[in-house]
């Protein structure tokens, strides 16, 4: 291949990785506990909180904030909020770390992410309970 070609490859598959790196998180504000809170209530959730004294040490420092809500049935839910889909695998990774024993062995049943969001549970969700929740995650 000439210099002139392989630069002319190398330039293109830079500006894919450019444009690649921008797909998925252009145009998608974080969610934010703020944005969420509300919906969380309207859905049924009680005792909705963002004070980050009263969330948890982890979702209390998170960058977009938390939130804790108890779910109807009693389930609680915890949100960090990260600052974005990197960080949150940073957040999981603390909330996993800190977890007691007991939730610990259960951490894969009772934690999930979406782009910047990191929500646990007390208990397994249900998948409707779970579908709730991520779909009340907004700006």
């Amino acid at each position: 291949m000439s210099g002139r070609r392989l630069l002319t490859v190398l330039s293109l598959g830079a500006a894919l990785a450019v444009l690649a790196a921008g797909c998925g998180s252009a145009g998608q504000a974080a969610y934010t506990a703020k944005g969420t809170v509300k919906c969380l209530v309207g859905k049924g959730f009680t005792k909705a909180t963002t004070n980050p004294h009263k969330v948890g040490f982890i979702a209390g420092v998170a960058e977009n904030g938390g939130l804790q809500a108890v779910a109807p049935g009693g389930n609680v839910l915890t949100i960090a909020f990260a600052q974005n889909a990197a960080d949150a695998a940073s957040t999981k990774q603390a909330f996993r770390e800190n977890a007691s024993p007991f939730y610990r062995r259960h951490i894969a049943d009772i934690m999930e992410s979406q782009r910047n969001a990191v929500l646990v549970w007390t208990t397994s969700p249900s998948q409707a309970l779970l579908a709730t929740a991520l779909g009340c995650l907004a700006s």
